[in-house]
């Protein structure tokens, strides 16, 4: 194999920026957070918008993040009634 062309892989804190579940494990992305984790130790941190906590495949409940159109947004935006509807 050859030498210096592998990216580092060490133990890093992946955190669910949604819930704030976290858990170690091993990565290659670089990231310039830290977190004290419950060894002691200090290690990198990398925030993740979905995790085994907040997955609807995990958690069995769907989440719907309906904001509604563009039109709806902007009635809703500016105290508006939207006479299409």
């Amino acid at each position: 194999m050859r030498q210096n062309i592998h990216p580092e892989y060490r133990q890093v804190v992946f955190m669910d920026v949604n819930s704030g579940y976290k858990f170690l494990s091993g990565s290659t992305k670089k990231t310039n957070e830290t977190i004290e984790w419950e060894d002691g130790n200090t290690y990198p941190l990398l925030k993740v918008e979905v995790s085994s906590d907040t997955h609807p495949f995990y958690t069995g409940k769907q989440k719907f993040a309906d904001k509604g159109g563009r039109v709806d947004r902007f009635m809703k935006k500016y105290n508006m009634e939207n006479k299409e509807k």
